[in-house]
């Protein structure tokens, strides 16, 4: 997170910071996100968050639908950062990658 949001102030790209783990997370942004990205993407399977959860409630993570639910419970599930535009979403930061995005 921290070195997105470096990178973005260094190359002077405008951006607004949702710290969804304090400020909330909507259905709404959620569903967005998985228009572009599989579920698969957004919910991060190495983490702590997901380690921690029963192995059933792990199981019952099958599709876009209940990784959301899952995702709406425990948004430090999802993989950050998550950076979204009119365009497209993504997910994770590389220089290589947000040089890419924002044609740099």
């Amino acid at each position: 997170m921290k070195k997105a949001r470096v990178w973005l102030a260094d190359q002077q790209q405008d951006f607004v910071f949702h710290d969804f783990k304090k400020q909330g997370l909507t259905s709404g942004t959620v569903e967005a996100w998985l228009q572009h990205l599989g579920w698969e993407v957004l919910v991060n399977k190495k983490g702590t968050t997901w380690r921690g959860l029963p192995d059933e409630r792990k199981a019952a993570v099958t599709d876009a639908a209940s990784a959301a639910a899952l995702m709406l419970e425990f948004p430090s599930v999802i993989k950050r950062p998550v950076l979204q535009n009119a365009e497209a979403c993504h997910v994770g930061f590389s220089d290589a990658q947000y040089r890419q995005i924002f044609k740099l």
